[in-house]
C-alpha cells in the first residue's frame, strides 16, 4: 500500500472506530480501494526494482572558485549548460533537474541522474560548461527513489510553454 494512504487510513482509523453507528451506517459495504494494477512494461521501462524504486545520483551544483564574467562567454556557458541537460534528458540519464534559489551556502542547482553508480555521474557532468569554466562545482550522492521520477522530463515537455 501507497504509505501516504496508510499514514492517511492510520489517522482517521481511530476516527473510524469510534463513530457511533447508526442503521444506515450499518448498511454500508466497506470496500478496499483497488490496488492499481502493476505494469510490467512500464516498470521495465522506467527501470523499477520490485518496489518500483531505483538507483540515482543526485548531483548537487554548488558556486565554483571562477564566475564567468557578465557578457557573451557567460551566454554561451549557461546555453551549453542548458543543451548538455537536454541531452541527458533525452538519451534518459536526467531525471530532474533545477536551480536553487539564492542560497548563502552556494547551492544553485541540482541534478538527479539515472545512473548507477557515482563514476558514471562524475563522466556525465565533466563536459558541462558551467563545470568546465569553474562556474560551479558539483558534489554526488547516491540516491534510491521512485521511478516515476523518470516521467518528469516527458511530463514537462507537456507543460513548457518555452525552454531557457
Amino acid at each position: 500500500m501507497n504509505p501516504i494512504k496508510s499514514c492517511v487510513l492510520a489517522a482517521c482509523l481511530p476516527l473510524a472506530l469510534s463513530a457511533p453507528v447508526t442503521s444506515a451506517r450499518a448498511a454500508e459495504t466497506v470496500t478496499e480501494p483497488a490496488a492499481p494494477a502493476y505494469d510490467a512494461a512500464l516498470a521495465q521501462r522506467l527501470g523499477a526494482d520490485e518496489m518500483g524504486m531505483r538507483p540515482y545520483v543526485l548531483v548537487i551544483l554548488r558556486t565554483g572558485p571562477t564566475r564567468v564574467p557578465d557578457g557573451e562567454a557567460r551566454k554561451a556557458m549557461f546555453a551549453g549548460h542548458f543543451a548538455n541537460m537536454e541531452r541527458l534528458a533525452k538519451e534518459g540519464k536526467l531525471a530532474l533537474a533545477g536551480p536553487f534559489s539564492e542560497d548563502p551556502a552556494g547551492w544553485r542547482g541540482l541534478l538527479l541522474l539515472a545512473v548507477d553508480d557515482l563514476e558514471e555521474a562524475k563522466r556525465l557532468t565533466a563536459t558541462d560548461p558551467v563545470i568546465v569554466n569553474g562556474e560551479m562545482v558539483a558534489e554526488y550522492h547516491r540516491w534510491y527513489g521512485s521511478a516515476a521520477a523518470m516521467l518528469i522530463p516527458e511530463v514537462h515537455d507537456r507543460l513548457a510553454k518555452k525552454s531557457p
